[in-house]
């Protein structure tokens, strides 16, 4: 197979991939982050406390991420059906991709938010901030680098499991590597596929490690999380005193 052969399927295949690990990772962010500040606030010790719903949630997450994704996919074809009207194209397999990344992006929030100071946010509750308060001005802003690594890990698992897709004809770079790299014995192509996902992954792993640093270095907090800290600090001298 010649260049002006494969260029074509290889841009058609690198569209396809985006366009799947990207409406699939917003749907996970959209659908993970809610749910794994939940996990922080119902835990034992927390805002909304309550142990029967932590449990339950945390639960139905342990069993969604532990399901492999070539068996979430078969499991789902009926429901991927009911959605898009088919099982198979890039449409049906944001289905799948989406519903088993919120669960893997819900507990990484979860460790993200886990590690915000305590403090600030007694400091909040001390100035008569309710629950949305303090998720909005503190534990999202405050853990925002932790966030951004991991949807940046989070991104690079879709394309993973966006490769495993291709092979039950969801298109995208993993399907152009079994049908023709596998299949028809095309074995260039399967390396230049491979190739591509390996610069893709790393692109992707290094503007989001340089957008955390950034956030760290200027403290990723918002603007009110500094004089949130002064408060703190102001109250621990006090105390002191």
């Amino acid at each position: 197979m010649t260049w002006s052969e494969m260029q074509p399927l290889l841009e058609q295949a690198c569209w396809d991939t985006l366009y799947m690990v990207g409406w699939s990772t917003v749907i996970a962010i959209v659908g993970g982050l809610p749910l794994g500040v939940l996990l922080v606030l119902t835990d034992k010790g927390g805002l909304l406390q309550n142990v029967v719903a932590n449990k339950v949630i945390g639960q139905v997450v342990n069993v969604a991420r532990s399901m492999p994704f070539i068996i979430l996919m078969v499991a789902l074809m009926g429901f991927t059906r009911s959605i898009t009207g088919t099982t198979i194209g890039r449409e049906a397999a944001i289905v799948p991709l989406a519903i088993g990344a919120i669960p893997f992006f819900a507990r990484l929030v979860e460790t993200a938010v886990r590690e915000v100071d305590g403090g600030l946010v007694e400091a909040v509750q001390s100035m008569g901030g309710n629950t949305w308060t303090i998720v909005r001005k503190v534990l999202v802003p405050e853990s925002l680098p932790s966030l951004i690594a991991s949807t940046t890990t989070t991104i690079v698992a879709l394309i993973g499991y966006s490769a495993m897709a291709g092979t039950v004809g969801a298109g995208g770079l993993g399907d152009i590597a079994i049908r023709y790299g596998y299949q028809r014995f095309e074995t260039e192509l399967m390396w230049i596929t491979v190739a591509i996902l390996a610069v893709v992954i790393s692109l992707i792993q290094f503007a989001g490690d340089y957008a955390a640093r950034s956030l760290h270095r200027r403290g990723g907090r918002s603007g009110a999380a500094p004089k949130l800290r002064l408060l703190k600090a102001a109250t621990a001298t006090s105390k002191t005193v």
